[in-house]
């Protein structure tokens, strides 16, 4: 056997991906969704602590600060592996899809808070002295003048950063959830081949690549635009 009949026959086997195909299209099926929901919750929350620090309260911004700090420093794999083994010790039990969705969650949510910070305090300070000589209100003047501005400016900051971390989705199967990674281990295991981690490549490929696409394209009219 020459060494690409090998190479064929342990990667792209066509018995094996024919038997274990379903398999990673129900991963591919399971880690867009926990990247939905991690990219819907850990945006939205950021966009929300930074619209709370804003108004300046600054014992809760220092809250905010520290929770922000936490979560960009620690890995992902910890804070997943801390939700999913640590908290049953204290009496709370969640799923491995929980797990996942939560750890990336407040990981996104801690670098988009500080996109969305870093768009707020970039808006000039005439800004809000032309709004307040026109009789707005501070919440009037940062919810109609200011906010938008800041998110316009972040989105392309933004979009990498999310998509940097939705990609972390392969590490939900740590925890035993069957998304593509979890799947295609589970299939080189039963079939003692790895062809199944080459479908899961390929399903990376399919799910990820377009969202990667999308982003350059996001990140060049921005440009264009400025």
């Amino acid at each position: 056997m020459s060494g690409w009949d090998k190479f064929a026959d342990s990667f792209l086997n066509a018995r094996v991906a024919a038997e274990y195909t379903p398999k990673i299209i129900e991963g591919l099926w399971l880690t867009l969704a926990l990247a939905g929901c991690i990219i819907v919750t850990g945006v939205v929350v950021g966009l929300l602590l930074a619209v709370i620090r804003a108004m300046g309260l600054r014992p809760v911004n220092w809250l905010i600060i520290f929770a922000v700090d936490l979560f960009r420093a620690l890995p992902p794999l910890v804070i997943i592996v801390l939700l999913y083994f640590g908290l049953p010790a204290a009496g709370v039990s969640m799923s491995g899809f929980v797990a996942a969705w939560l750890a990336l969650s407040l990981v996104l949510m801690a670098f988009a808070e500080e996109i969305f910070w870093a768009g707020i305090t970039a808006i000039p300070q005439g800004q809000w002295e032309a709004s307040r000589s026109l009789g707005l209100g501070f919440l009037v003047t940062f919810a109609l003048v200011i906010l938008p501005q800041a998110v316009r400016m972040v989105i392309p900051p933004l979009v990498n950063r999310t998509i940097a971390i939705t990609k972390g989705t392969a590490l939900a199967s740590v925890v035993a959830v069957p998304e593509i990674l979890g799947a295609a281990q589970a299939g080189v295991s039963f079939s003692f081949n790895p062809t199944p981690l080459t479908l899961g490549a390929v399903a990376y490929l399919i799910l990820f690549l377009p969202v990667v696409i999308a982003g350059r394209w996001v990140e060049q009219r921005y440009k264009r635009a400025r």
